[in-house]
């Protein structure tokens, strides 16, 4: 009886096994299905299910605008799912300033979130921006360059109070509506952290040695290159100064560091500052005082990073050039390795060996150096008896 009831048990488990899927084959048949098939079905479905989230509505306007709602889902795709959208309303506003349809879907298109600011918030930043430029001309121009700051429509108060505070400083619109645009965020700003931070300055550069009648235009040209010196605290400012001093410098050197840095140096930490001058004390083995010097020769040495620095020394002693003559001509550091490489090539063309020479025809921007680079080609090609001018025995 036993056998028999075993047997019975096996056939049983035989007949379900039947109907039973087989795991071994299962698995092989995923394996065996294209490997792409599941990556197409979520995508499409990704694709339809943010599609269908979209608000219509905005989608049909952007289009009529011919705005690239494509870039916009792939940037800012966020700005479809919104509810409440006032594209028709944006358009208007733009279009009444002059924007042509080209403009008005290049604006939408870079900052798509526009069409989430209302209307009258629009319009009152039309109204503070257009305060400071020429006409409506111009301040479209702007807008189509810098939507973002345009379109940050909060602090619309503070945003005001800190344009009029400019104005009274004695900035000229055109300096103003240039800080709208690249430097936005102090006149986000609480208007009583600007005031404080102007003080500041006005109290360092009087504590140098400044005076009170050079003391505003000192002011309004190192805001004008470097506005961000507003959105740093007057400890840092203080704690920036107190350590040049400690360095030895004088009142008026550190004023001329100020000037020459536009003041990024206000930028800096100390340790960042000692960091820069120790690696640079090492690398030309020089004193104190001859680091000083070299410093006010060339005032990046403090604002460069060490491995900047050193990249650049590197890139300066591949071609041959010494260190006693970078000692001599620091500012030659201002310039890139892929800079230095392209003039020394430049200059080897003519049979100027750099390493030989000057290193002041290396240095300089742009237009001098071209403007040396043609002194020399000049000078190589003149002939060697001139009628007319006398004749250079060293030539």
């Amino acid at each position: 009886m036993v056998g028999i009831s075993q047997w019975i048990a096996g056939m049983l488990w035989k007949l379900l096994m039947r109907f039973q899927p087989c795991r071994l084959c299962s698995f092989r048949k995923m394996l065996s299905a294209p490997k792409y098939t599941p990556f197409l079905a979520s995508f499409t479905y990704t694709t339809d299910n943010q599609s269908n989230r979209e608000n219509k509505k905005t989608v049909e306007k952007l289009y009529k605008l011919s705005v690239d709602i494509r870039k916009i889902r792939r940037l800012k795709g966020w700005v479809l799912l919104e509810d409440e959208t006032y594209v028709e309303e944006i358009a208007n506003i733009l279009q009444q300033l002059g924007a042509d349809e080209t403009a008005v879907a290049s604006i939408l298109e870079r900052c798509p979130e526009a069409i989430k600011c209302s209307p009258p918030a629009v319009n009152t930043q039309r109204e503070l921006w257009q305060s400071v430029c020429k006409n409506e001309k111009e301040l479209v121009k702007l807008i189509e360059q810098f939507p973002e700051s345009f379109f940050t429509v909060q602090d619309q108060e503070n945003q005001k109070l800190n344009v009029q505070f400019f104005q009274e400083l004695g900035f000229k619109n055109v300096v103003i509506s240039r800080f709208l645009t690249t430097a936005s965020n102090i006149f986000h700003t609480p208007i009583e952290k600007n005031k404080q931070m102007i003080n500041v300055l006005q109290e360092s550069y009087l504590n140098l040695g400044g005076s009170e009648v050079n003391m505003k235009v000192w002011l309004l040209k190192l805001l004008s290159q470097n506005p961000f010196i507003l959105l740093n605290s007057s400890a840092s400012i203080k704690e920036t100064l107190e350590f040049l001093q400690e360095q030895g410098f004088t009142n008026f050197e550190i004023l001329q560091l100020l000037s020459k840095l536009k003041g990024f140096l206000f930028q800096l930490c100390p340790r960042s500052i000692q960091n820069s001058m120790s690696f640079s004390k090492h690398a030309f083995k020089c004193t104190d005082h001859d680091l000083k010097q070299l410093v006010l020769k060339c005032p990046a040495l403090l604002y460069y990073s060490v491995p900047v620095l050193e990249e650049r020394i590197q890139g300066l002693l591949k071609e041959g050039i010494s260190i006693a003559q970078i000692r001599e001509t620091p500012k030659v550091l201002e310039l890139t390795p892929q800079i230095v490489q392209y003039r020394v090539r430049k200059l080897n063309s003519l049979g100027y060996r750099i390493k030989d020479g000057y290193l002041a025809y290396l240095n300089g921007t742009k237009k001098e150096f071209e403007a040396n680079f043609g002194k020399i080609q000049a000078k190589k090609g003149r002939p060697l008896f001139n009628p007319v001018a006398p004749l250079n025995i060293d030539e």
